[in-house]
């Protein structure tokens, strides 16, 4: 549980795409609604090296298949899962978005994340700060010599990548 909920990490808190309003909203020339686009963004596997909230933005012009690759980030922010799926856009389509990255720990809603000083169509995101997906241990009876009152343990720790099992445990 400790790993799960008490590890740092950095995650995308909110986001703003041009001429949209509302999560229920559509982008012309996405194939994807602005739910299943922010449902990617959530997949993010971001590192941040500053304690800070920073922006990254997305500017693309289709037709493409747009991943994290495309987001254009500085020096502060990393994506570690660039090939991640983000949304396909048509030819003749542009699409263009502010998102704000933190650092934090552990699960934030959305409702935590709004700001109330935020430019109107600013859509709050639920971040999942943590950077492990799974933890999982298994205890086994193990031999030492002649002596076999010893227990072997066996820990499994699945990362999102922005850091290395070795470092969560």
């Amino acid at each position: 549980r400790v790993l799960l909920s008490s590890l740092p990490g950095a995650a995308v808190t909110s986001i703003k795409i041009d001429g949209v309003l509302h999560e229920f909203d559509t982008v012309p020339g996405v194939r994807e609604d602005v739910m299943q686009i922010i449902l990617n963004i959530k997949g993010l596997a971001v590192k941040s090296y500053v304690e800070d909230e920073k922006t990254i933005e997305l500017d693309v012009q289709g037709p493409a298949e747009v991943t994290a690759g495309d987001i254009l980030t500085d020096s502060d922010i990393e994506i570690v899962n660039p090939d991640h799926y983000l949304f396909t856009i048509a030819e003749g389509a542009s699409f263009q978005a502010t998102m704000t990255v933190s650092t934090n720990r552990g699960y934030v809603p959305a409702e935590e994340n709004k700001k109330d000083d935020a430019p109107v169509g600013t859509l709050a995101v639920d971040s999942i700060y943590t950077p492990v997906k799974k933890v999982n241990y298994q205890v086994e009876p193990a031999r030492v010599g002649s002596n076999d009152g010893f227990d072997k343990l066996t820990i499994e720790i699945v990362t999102n990548g922005t850091i290395i099992p070795e470092d969560a445990l």
